[in-house]
């Protein structure tokens, strides 16, 4: 379910930039390039098509937005990443030295064959 809704708020995200580039400029954005507003009285004009795909795409997108919010929590562990670290054991035996005629990464006994080989700080 996250995938299906996710991949819905990427397309509209896409869709939504298409549309915001393809409308008209006004000029003046933001307010800027002093003057008045061009002998209009009222500062909004219709809105056309576009403009109100604008809207609904930007409507979709926060559905979507918070959609992904809501799953997200849901299924979020109750703990925290920190939790579950766990210290690693410490030896508190100094190791002993090889035997004569032997490596020092091999193995001391024979019935821990599986355990990793540590290399010494020699």
């Amino acid at each position: 379910m996250e995938n299906v809704v996710l991949i819905i708020h990427l397309l509209l995200a896409l869709t939504l930039i298409g549309v915001v580039l393809l409308q008209r400029s006004e000029g003046g954005g933001l307010g800027m390039g002093g003057g008045g507003g061009g002998g209009r009285v009222a500062g909004r004009s219709a809105g056309t098509a576009m403009g109100k795909l604008t809207w609904v795409l930007a409507g979709a997108f926060i559905c979507t937005s918070m959609a992904l919010t809501i799953i997200a929590a849901s299924n979020s562990a109750g703990s925290s990443v920190l939790d579950r670290i766990i210290e690693a054991p410490r030896r508190d035996e100094a190791p002993a030295d090889p035997a004569p005629g032997t490596s020092p990464l091999q193995s001391q006994d024979e019935s821990d064959a599986n355990a990793p080989l540590l290399p010494t700080a020699e």
